[in-house]
């Protein structure tokens, strides 16, 4: 089922917090909406779903208007991030309600019951109550029951924020296994650019009530529209430098280090302020540019180690790296950067 916010407008009293977006959400796709708290995600995810009502443009499923029409009928799945389960009820209880509630019989409850604890694999927990499950478990069963009214979208409001990291691992593979043997429509909203990248077919950053892009989440990774989509993306994040553009090179001013551009970007911004984005992978003992600084900061993760390397100026460049001659916290290096594969914003944020 296609989704197709036209011209999308919400506001709450005086304050527009959406104004005239246009988001197409492909039949059969999964879309994460990502962004900051406050940036207008949940609130585009409510008015989907109809809790919001909408004050300007339109909300299309497939060809149908849904705009005016209330949540109970556009037949939506919803997973919150509380679950949101009904506790003096057992687990198979709690799913079939969406089914108890259109008085389908006690037979074709059961039957489809079983059927989507055995995909979402909670068949052995279906007379317990949820305070007698896991958080991971709760969460399978409140995506059961989203599902069992096989919705025409899923729409997934932070779903995992409150498991630990391992479940939160286990969960991302299996909603996106669950929603791709559905071929289900799906929205994620999420503030964790990992969960974005690893569970959705695109990626949509939103900024105070804004698309700033739309992308897959690998091209959204190596072409970032600006710098506070390459700052969203990124675990150690990227790294920012400030300097001017001279005779073809950035020229980073705390260690005069002259890093070359592309020609294109040396001609038109020459003697011109720009920022430069390096990410940790692009700055190595081997890179072929060198930068001196004073290894600040050091984070082993098992077969690979962060660093952050601080430039006179305080200026900080990151690195991940595998493993390697032993560094320590306040070493000096001369460590390189791969000048190819540094990105190129304007004082603005745009990129060049």
């Amino acid at each position: 089922m296609r989704i197709l916010l036209d011209k999308f407008t919400k506001k709450f009293s005086d304050l527009t917090v959406i104004d005239e977006m246009d988001l197409e959400v492909r039949d059969g796709e999964m879309i994460a909406l990502l962004g900051g708290s406050g940036c207008g995600k949940s609130t585009t995810l409510f008015s989907i779903c109809g809790i919001h009502k909408v004050n300007g443009g339109r909300i299309l499923f497939g060809d149908k208007d849904v705009t005016n029409v209330t949540s109970q009928e556009r037949n939506v799945g919803v997973v919150f991030q509380s679950f949101a389960l009904y506790p003096h009820l057992t687990v198979e209880n709690n799913i079939g309600f969406p089914l108890k509630l259109r008085k389908e019989s006690k037979a074709e409850i059961k039957r489809k019951v079983d059927e989507i604890a055995e995909m979402v694999h909670i068949e052995p927990l279906l007379q317990r109550r949820p305070g007698e499950l896991s958080g991971g478990q709760q969460q399978r069963v409140a995506l059961a029951r989203a599902l069992i009214r096989r919705p025409d979208v899923l729409l997934l409001d932070e779903p995992l924020a409150n498991l630990d990291a391992t479940l939160r691992l286990e969960m991302r593979s299996e909603i996106r296994r669950i929603q791709q043997e559905t071929g289900i429509t799906a929205v994620l909203v999420t503030h964790d650019q990992v969960e974005a990248m690893s569970m959705c077919d695109r990626i949509a950053i939103m900024d105070a009530g804004k698309i700033i892009q739309i992308a897959k989440p690998r091209d959204m990774y190596e072409n970032p529209v600006s710098d506070y989509v390459a700052g969203f993306l990124g675990s150690p994040p990227i790294a920012f430098l400030t300097g001017q553009v001279q005779d073809g090179n950035f020229v980073e001013p705390s260690t005069g280090t002259k890093m070359p551009l592309s020609a294109e970007i040396a001609a038109s911004q020459s003697g011109r302020q720009v920022k430069v984005g390096i990410r940790p992978e692009y700055f190595q003992p081997d890179g072929a540019t060198k930068i001196a600084g004073t290894v600040s900061f050091m984070e082993s993760q098992g077969r690979e180690t962060l660093y952050n390397v601080t430039l006179p100026d305080g200026s900080i460049l990151r690195s991940i790296q595998g493993v390697h001659d032993p560094v320590h916290i306040g070493d000096r290096v001369e460590w390189g950067v791969d000048s190819a594969e540094m990105m190129v914003f304007d004082m603005n944020g745009l990129r060049l």
